[in-house]
């Protein structure tokens, strides 16, 4: 496993959850692609770049009370980090926490990220980090 890959993913995680759009821009490429769990079902456009970065941070600031990845285990995907673990989450109008399963896919290229694919379930990152090997 690239222990480097890893302790980014640690630090993009660490950034998003103290809304430090500096550091997330830093760590990712310009043009990442940022293809959140909720975005994914609800339009299906991921986020891209900064500006992009920055919109997803906004509207989940709207939404959310707390909204807070906290991934417990990391896996090798060769040029992509897995990270799996859960998501706490408070709503902004109910104040309802919910607790659920979290993964990520970080996937990179030049030593920063290029795009991430989050998931409510750990199985099904399981299958779309296999799925992103085979096709290379």
């Amino acid at each position: 496993m690239s222990q480097a890959n890893v302790e980014i993913v640690k630090r993009l995680t660490d950034a998003f959850n103290r809304r430090d759009i500096d550091v997330l821009a830093e760590l990712a490429t310009p043009d990442i692609e940022w293809v959140p769990v909720f975005a994914a079902r609800v339009e299906g456009d991921p986020y891209r770049g900064r500006a992009g970065i920055e919109a997803f941070l906004r509207e989940v600031g709207e939404t959310w009370e707390e909204f807070r990845p906290v991934p417990e285990e990391f896996r090798d995907a060769g040029e992509r980090v897995l990270g799996l673990g859960r998501l706490e989450t408070r709503g902004r109008s109910s104040g309802v926490p919910v607790l659920s399963p979290w993964a990520g896919i970080f996937d990179f290229r030049d030593g920063r990220i290029s795009r991430i694919r989050t998931f409510l379930d750990h199985d099904e990152a399981l299958r779309a980090a296999a799925l992103a090997e085979l096709d290379g």
